[in-house]
C-alpha cells in the first residue's frame, strides 16, 4: 500500500506514530526511486558486467530477433517502466485488463492478453477454443473427453521454431490433423478435414513456413467460418503485421512482446473478446506453469505505447541506412554477390543477403559463418541458407559501430589468404568446400 507523504493531520502524535510515519515514508520513496541510468536508457558502471561476472560468451546480434538469442535488446523507453513494477505489488487481474485495452487498441482487436511467450500464446489458445470459458472443462484439461478436439493445420505450416507449433496444440490435449503435403495444401484439403469435432484451424506466418502452395489466410478465415470453427494465428515475429492479421479475420493472434516489440519475455494475444477471455481462463487450469509475471505484462503495456508513437517510415529509413553500409564495405570482393532480402512476411524492413561463390571466393558461406560465430565477439549472422550458398545480415540489432565491426570480421575472413581460407574450411567445412547446388547430395 502506498504510504501517506503528508505528516498525519493530529493534535497528539505519539513517539510510535512518528517513527511508523518515517518508516513508511522512507521505504515509500525508495520503492519510488529509479536507476538515473535505467530512466535514461543507458547503461551504468554500477550495473553488473553480466558477461564478466558468469564467463558468458560476448555476442554480437546480426542475425534477428532470435529467441536463443535472447529476443532483442530491450527499448530504453520501456525499461523505466518494467523496472519501476519490480518494486511493488499489483492486482494481476487489474494490470491484464489494462492490456487488454492496449492490446485492444493497438492491433484493432476486440481484447487482448498477456501470456508468457508465443508458444504459451498458442497452447492456451488451442485450449481456449476447446473449453471456451467454462470453468469445469478448463480443469478437465488435458483431457478432453466430451469437448471438440481437432486442430487443422497445412503440413506446410508444421514448422519447427525451436519447437515444433504441432506440440504446442498438443500440449492442451489436441489432436493434430495435418494437410495437404509440404508444398500442395488445397481448399478442398482443408473443407474434407473440418468436420463436427474440429475446435480450431491454426495458420503459421512465419518464415519458416512454405513459400508457396498453401491457402492464404483470409481464405482459411471464411472457409473455417463456415463450419463455425475458429481460426489461430501464430504470428511470432509479426507484431508490425498484426492489425492485417486481425483485419482478415483471425479470432486469435498471437505475436511476441520481446521480438519486434523489443520488451520483456512475453507472449501477446489479440482477438475476439470472448476466445480472449477463455485463453486468460486457461490460467487456472494448465496455463498455470505458463503464465506470465507483473514485468512481463509491463513490459507489454510499454511496448506498444512506444510502438503506437514510433514513426515506423523513419525507422525503416533508419534500418535501410545500415543495410545500405553493410553493401558498401563488401562491395567489390571477388566471388562475393549483395543482395536484398524484404522480410518474407511484409514486415516493414529489408536484410543485406551475402551470397559466396566457393569457387571465387574460395570459401563458403558456412564457413564464413562458423568463423564469424568462433570469434571474440562472437558475431551471428542469419545462417538458415548457408546450405545454397548465403547468409544475410540483419541490422536490426546493431548499432552503427556494430555495423563497421561486423563488416571488418566479414573482410577479415573473406580476403584472407588462400593458405588461411583453406585453413578454416578444414575446421568449419569438413576439409572441403560445399558447392551449393549439390547440397542434398552429401
Amino acid at each position: 500500500m502506498q504510504a501517506n507523504r503528508e505528516f498525519p493531520n493530529s493534535q497528539c502524535i505519539s513517539c510510535h506514530d512518528v517513527l511508523l510515519w518515517v518508516v513508511n515514508t522512507i521505504s515509500y520513496a525508495s520503492r519510488k526511486r529509479l536507476n538515473p541510468a535505467r530512466e535514461k536508457g543507458s547503461m551504468s558502471s554500477e550495473l553488473p558486467d553480466l558477461h564478466a561476472k558468469y564467463g558468458l560468451t560476448n555476442i554480437i546480434n546480426a542475425c534477428g530477433k532470435m529467441t536463443h538469442l535472447g529476443g532483442a535488446i530491450v527499448l530504453p523507453e520501456i525499461r523505466p517502466q518494467v523496472s519501476s513494477s519490480l518494486g511493488h505489488f499489483f492486482d494481476l487481474d487489474e494490470i491484464q485488463t489494462r492490456a487488454g485495452e492496449t492490446i485492444a487498441k493497438a492491433f484493432g482487436a476486440e481484447w487482448g492478453c498477456v501470456t508468457a511467450c508465443t508458444g504459451a500464446g498458442i497452447a492456451l489458445s488451442v485450449a481456449a477454443c476447446m473449453t471456451g470459458k467454462d470453468a469445469g472443462r478448463v480443469a478437465q484439461l488435458p483431457d478432453t473427453t466430451g469437448m471438440k478436439n481437432r486442430v487443422v493445420l497445412q503440413k506446410g505450416h508444421a514448422v519447427n521454431f525451436g519447437a515444433p507449433v504441432t506440440q504446442m496444440c498438443r500440449l492442451a490435449g489436441a489432436s493434430v490433423v495435418e494437410i495437404g503435403t509440404v508444398n500442395g495444401s488445397t481448399e478442398v484439403h482443408l473443407r474434407h478435414a473440418i468436420d463436427d469435432n474440429t475446435a480450431a484451424v491454426v495458420f503459421v506466418v512465419s518464415h519458416h513456413t512454405t513459400r508457396f502452395g498453401s491457402i492464404p489466410l483470409t481464405r482459411v478465415v471464411e472457409i473455417a467460418h463456415e463450419s463455425g470453427v475458429p481460426v489461430i494465428v501464430d504470428g511470432a515475429a509479426q507484431s508490425f503485421v498484426m492489425a492485417k492479421i486481425i483485419a482478415a479475420g483471425a479470432d486469435l493472434a498471437i505475436c511476441s512482446g520481446h521480438k519486434f516489440l523489443c520488451g520483456t519475455t512475453a507472449g501477446v494475444v489479440a482477438g475476439r473478446r470472448e476466445l480472449v477471455e477463455a485463453v486468460y481462463a486457461q490460467n487456472r487450469g494448465v496455463g498455470r506453469p505458463m503464465k506470465v509475471g507483473k514485468e512481463g505484462i509491463f513490459g507489454v503495456l510499454a511496448s506498444l505505447e512506444t510502438r503506437m508513437a514510433t514513426d515506423i517510415d523513419q525507422w525503416q529509413a533508419q534500418q535501410d541506412a545500415k543495410r545500405d553500409r553493410i553493401h558498401e564495405r563488401l562491395r567489390g570482393i571477388d566471388g562475393v554477390g549483395l543482395d536484398v532480402e524484404n522480410d518474407p512476411n511484409g514486415n516493414p524492413f529489408s536484410r543485406a543477403q551475402i551470397r559466396i561463390d566457393p569457387t571465387r571466393a574460395r570459401i563458403s558461406a558456412a564457413v564464413v559463418a562458423s568463423a564469424l560465430e568462433a570469434g571474440n565477439p562472437s558475431i551471428r549472422v542469419r545462417a538458415h541458407h548457408v546450405d545454397e550458398g548465403w547468409f544475410t545480415v540483419d541490422a536490426n540489432e546493431l548499432t552503427g559501430d556494430d555495423v563497421e565491426l561486423v563488416c571488418d570480421r566479414m573482410l577479415d575472413v573473406l580476403q584472407a589468404s588462400p593458405e588461411e581460407k583453406a585453413r578454416l574450411t578444414k575446421m568449419y567445412g569438413g576439409g572441403r568446400e560445399g558447392v551449393p547446388e549439390f547440397s542434398w547430395l552429401s
